[in-house]
């Protein structure tokens, strides 16, 4: 009998134990800072390396984010934010897939009172603490004046253009920086063609495959990302025409990386997601610490080419202290 008594005793204090160590537990999580992030999609290499940088940086300031995809519809992301809005999270980030279209879900979050974070691109309207952002402009112009320089600026020359999403700001503005400094740099020059592949590897492809059917001179192939970059060195292959042109594509990404160390790409000019990801979370955790962050933070990119390809990977990751530039927007 006293040994039932006992047995129940233990099971009685155990349970009881138990039950305190997951009330702390539910207390200590219920302290955690949780940062909703919205991603256009999570289906293309750029936005899943931007993730991981967001990742690190949740791991670094002590912060848990939930990733979600909008599937490349603005109405979903909208649907996505209010989520997050229901479920309570301190901060939302949101890369929007139409900037106009996604103000209604930034001013339901204003109106919750949850700050809102915006890399890529800065949203139509709404209130939003921080904008990381590239200048897309000076984007294209980079890579016009990579073009020119290694082809040389007083020369007859055929450029193909490849586009991204037609009315997406981003694809417009590395357009019109390409478009018109190419021009100013090399009046001689003639796009033979310049159409929209969408942001796309396998659009970037059948469009490419399309263009060399028509065009039998082509000395260039300028891609606004670099999954239509490396659709287009898929097409030109297939043709046997890689000895006739190079392709520059944009972003960083890891395929095109390793098609310029094997020579079937020139350069990319690199946008590096994973520290626009690291930098917009990180920036998130210190305004809710309560430090003062400035409402624009303009990204650096990078030229990447076979001379400094070997160094990409930790140019294109490059957190450490002495990395982290956009810090100087806190105070």
């Amino acid at each position: 009998m006293k040994k039932s008594i006992l047995l129940v005793a233990v099971l009685f204090f155990a349970v009881l134990s138990f039950s305190f160590a997951a009330g702390d537990q539910e207390s200590e999580n219920s302290d955690e800072t949780r940062i909703g992030f919205v991603y256009p999609t999570l289906n293309n290499p750029f936005f899943v390396d931007q993730q991981a940088g967001s990742n690190k940086a949740g791991e670094d300031f002590g912060a848990k984010v939930i990733h979600v995809s909008g599937e490349n519809d603005v109405s979903r992301q909208v649907k996505l934010v209010e989520d997050f809005i229901a479920q309570g999270v301190d901060a939302i980030i949101l890369q929007a897939v139409d900037t106009a279209g996604v103000v209604v879900a930034i001013k339901e979050a204003n109106n919750a009172g949850i700050p809102v974070f915006t890399p890529g691109e800065s949203p139509a309207g709404g209130e939003v603490v921080t904008s990381a952002v590239f200048n897309e402009i000076n984007t294209g112009r980079a890579a016009a004046e990579y073009v020119v320089e290694r082809i040389g600026g007083n020369k007859d020359i055929n450029v193909v253009m490849l586009l991204g999403i037609q009315g997406a700001e981003t694809a417009r503005n590395r357009q019109e920086g390409f478009e018109t400094r190419l021009k100013e740099l090399s009046p001689k020059c003639t796009i033979v063609a310049k159409q929209p592949a969408d942001f796309d590897r396998t659009k970037g492809l059948s469009v490419m495959e399309a263009i060399l059917q028509s065009q039998s001179n082509i000395d260039v192939v300028w891609a606004a990302n670099d999954e239509m970059a490396i659709g287009a060195v898929q097409a030109i292959k297939e043709a046997d025409r890689q000895k006739e042109m190079f392709v520059v594509g944009t972003d960083g990404m890891g395929d095109a990386l390793t098609a310029i160390k094997n020579g079937d790409m020139a350069a990319t000019y690199a946008l590096p997601p994973f520290l626009q990801g690291y930098m917009i979370t990180q920036t998130a955790v210190e305004y809710l610490n309560g430090k003062d962050v400035c409402e624009r933070i303009e990204e650096q990119g990078l030229l990447i080419t076979s001379e400094n390809v070997d160094q990409a990977d930790s140019l294109l990751r490059a957190i450490g202290d002495e990395d982290r530039y956009w810090e100087s927007c806190y105070e």
